[in-house]
């Protein structure tokens, strides 16, 4: 009910106290804009045009600052395009009219003007009909005595005090009942148009910038995964194969002379051999693990929680299929942060949780070791943020100094 009455208020405000702004700013700019196009041939207009302009970006910062609050999402303000470095006066002064965004902020002030109208008559009308009904049995003692034919009469329902405040009060409760939907129609009616006109091309512009932020993201993790897979392997695999390599010419030099060194040396190469096929199929397992694609998160995860050395709590409440994007970014955020955990943490236990909430797929690993982990750039959990990025997700880090930590992974799964 609190939140109820809060919206109701907050959309009241916006179409009450927007009404007379609106008006302000219709006369304002039909006037200027007018006087400035009829007298832009004799120059004249033009800084007519341009001023009108700038007031009419005043009035659009104003009603966006009012369509956060009504639209319940952070204000926007799109990005108007600045006057050339080192340009004249006369550059300057009509620079307003070379961007887009102002003539839409002179389209919303002159359209916006009806839907103002509209949207302040049904506030005042489904706020005044439920105050006066309501309040009928208090005033209706005196009009009940001065007026001959009510509106109760009129419809031959009869006349009188006790009729008459039956019928108002009826129709005020069904007014009060009707009257968040629609002060809410009402303010969404005249907030659509200002989303459309004031906030719609800055929206699309900011999600240009997080689609590009999101590929170089998604490049710069796998440039990063490419560096320390090719690191891994030279490290190990290789090392090993070079060593094996080695074993084997021993081998062969030893077969005609000692026969039972040589048989040692085959065994040891293939002891080796089988260190290496654990370690490419460790690998393999980072580049793409079979489980993940074959079964999906709950086991792939799992198989994450029995292989650390850290005891792992695993909660999984959800086991549904999802993008593969999707199960891959949550899989290595997993997989890298219990690497990170069991490296570095000094702790004793582990959880891990993940959970549907909505269209979101969150996941959450904590441990009680001594803290300190951070998503500054150049360090592992860095290359996790910008891989969560690269799905529109995000990553959330609490560690302070002495633990515990709790990493919160955030991906959008609708």
């Amino acid at each position: 009910m609190r939140s109820l009455t809060r919206r109701v208020l907050l959309d009241t405000r916006y179409t009450l106290v927007g009404f007379p702004t609106a008006v302000i700013g219709f006369v304002l700019l039909v006037a200027g804009f007018a006087a400035g196009l009829g007298t832009a041939v004799v120059w004249v207009g033009i800084p007519l045009l341009a001023g009108t302009l700038m007031i009419a970006r005043g009035f659009a910062d104003a009603e966006r600052g009012w369509l956060s609050d009504v639209l319940q999402r952070p204000p926007v303000r799109p990005r108007y395009k600045p006057a050339p470095p080192g340009a004249g006066r006369f550059r300057r002064l009509v620079n307003p009219m070379t961007s887009g965004q102002s003539w839409l902020d002179l389209l919303h002030g002159i359209l916006v003007f009806p839907f103002a109208i509209l949207s302040f008559v049904i506030t005042v009308v489904f706020w005044a009909i439920p105050f006066l009904g309501l309040t009928y049995p208090l005033y209706g003692l005196i009009t009940s005595q001065i007026e001959e034919n009510g509106l109760p009469a009129l419809l031959g329902l009869g006349n009188g005090y006790l009729v008459n405040t039956l019928f108002y009060f009826s129709v005020g409760v069904l007014f009060t009942v009707l009257m968040p939907f629609m002060v809410r129609g009402g303010a969404l009616l005249r907030a659509g148009l200002g989303r459309a006109l004031l906030t719609g091309v800055a929206e699309l512009q900011e999600r240009i910038d997080d689609l590009a932020q999101g590929r170089a993201a998604a490049v710069s993790a796998e440039a990063n995964a490419l560096r320390k897979l090719e690191r891994d392997i030279h490290d190990g695999p290789q090392q090993r194969l070079v060593s094996l390599a080695m074993e084997l010419s021993r081998a062969q030099r030893q077969l005609a002379k000692d026969p039972e060194a040589a048989q040692a040396t085959i065994k040891s190469a293939i002891d080796a051999t089988r260190e290496t096929l654990d370690e490419l199929r460790a690998l393999s397992r980072g580049i793409a693990p079979p489980i993940l694609s074959d079964r999906g998160l709950a086991p792939a995860l799992a198989a994450l929680a029995g292989r650390c050395t850290v005891p792992v709590d695993l909660d999984v409440q959800t086991v549904d299929r999802y993008q593969a994007a999707v199960e891959n970014a949550i899989y290595f955020v997993c997989a890298e942060t219990l690497t990170n955990v069991a490296k570095h943490s000094r702790a004793t236990v582990c959880t891990i949780q993940l959970v549907r909430i909505g269209d979101v797929l969150m996941l959450t690993i904590g441990d009680d070791g001594v803290g300190g982990a951070h998503v500054a750039k150049g360090h592992g959990l860095a290359g996790l943020a910008d891989r969560l990025r690269a799905v529109d997700g995000e990553l959330t880090v609490q560690s302070p100094d002495g633990g515990p930590t709790i990493i919160v992974a955030e991906v959008p799964c609708g």
